[in-house]
């Protein structure tokens, strides 16, 4: 059985990982020089985290039907 608090934690940090991609998104899109490889990438893995914690939390909710 997976620890339930090692997971919240990894939930936690995988959703700090998530937006702080997100404001470097958000910043490199608004300056001068634009750089589109760099910004596709960081989108690519912040999808990535977004899949890795929606994984995490559906494993933290309980299986109702089980």
């Amino acid at each position: 059985m997976v620890d339930e608090d090692s997971l919240r934690d990894q939930l936690v940090d995988l959703a700090r990982q998530h937006k702080s991609l997100d404001e470097q998104i958000n910043q490199m899109a608004t300056s001068q020089a634009v750089d589109f490889l760099t910004i596709a990438k960081l989108k690519k893995e912040k999808l990535r985290l977004k899949d890795m914690i929606s994984r995490i939390e559906s494993m933290l909710i309980p299986d109702i039907l089980a």
